[in-house]
């Protein structure tokens, strides 16, 4: 618990429950050698997911009023990616603080930006069910750059460019699916299929499930003709 304390005064909020942030420190390696009394960060990295992307979208969408829908999402982008959310998790030193298995402690996990990343959704996730989304809402603004350029974002998001060229065309629908797993929990692969409606059109591998959904429409836009 005294990991727990320490990290509360690193972002300055105090859980009403205790186990909301000691699940969100959570690496799957870690639960995995104690399954009857431990839950992972992944639950929680799923709901943080959202949580960042409605607070990162209304946040712009309030101070950059002259962007067209298009760059306010390549600028969502921008902010919401693992490369962003990596460097935002250095800020907190969230790599000292986190529980991992035996594996990742041996390979540096610590320091690997889809773990950091993941994480740092899982606290986000953490302060909103504990605290609310006004409370959540100043935690996640507090790592938004100041000097933001909304003209030239620092990432190349696939995905979004994908849903541009996809929205050209209503009726039609694009999402992304699991389709295989594999390695052990310190050195895992997934590997990603983008479906266009029940199509599959294109498939990519990485280290994180984000990655892989990154690999994948890049696939998928190559395979279109268009230059990524």
């Amino acid at each position: 618990m005294d990991n727990i304390s320490e990290f509360e005064k690193k972002i300055n909020y105090t859980f009403n429950n205790k186990e909301l942030i000691f699940t969100a420190l959570s690496h799957s390696s870690f639960a995995n050698e104690d399954k009857k009394h431990r839950k992972s960060n992944e639950r929680l990295e799923f709901l943080g997911d959202s949580v960042l992307s409605l607070v990162v979208s209304d946040f712009i969408f309030e101070h950059y009023t002259h962007l067209p829908e298009g760059e306010l999402t390549k600028l969502r982008a921008s902010l919401v990616c693992e490369k962003a959310l990596y460097e935002f998790s250095k800020k907190i030193n969230l790599g000292d603080f986190l529980m991992l298995g035996k594996g990742e402690e041996n390979t540096h996990g610590r320091e690997r930006p889809s773990i950091l990343a993941d994480a740092f959704e899982a606290v986000i996730a953490a302060v909103y069910l504990d605290g609310g989304l006004d409370v959540v809402r100043e935690y996640i603004l507090g790592f938004i750059p100041k000097n933001l350029n909304p003209r030239s974002p620092s990432v190349k998001d696939y995905k979004t460019v994908l849903q541009e060229v996809i929205q050209k065309n209503p009726e039609e629908k694009v999402s992304y699916v699991l389709v295989d797993e594999s390695g052990p929990d310190h050195d895992k692969n997934f590997t990603v299929a983008v479906m266009l409606n029940s199509n599959v059109i294109g498939r990519g591998t990485g280290k994180s499930k984000k990655n892989a959904e990154q690999m994948a429409a890049k696939e998928s836009l190559k395979l279109m003709g268009y230059e990524t």
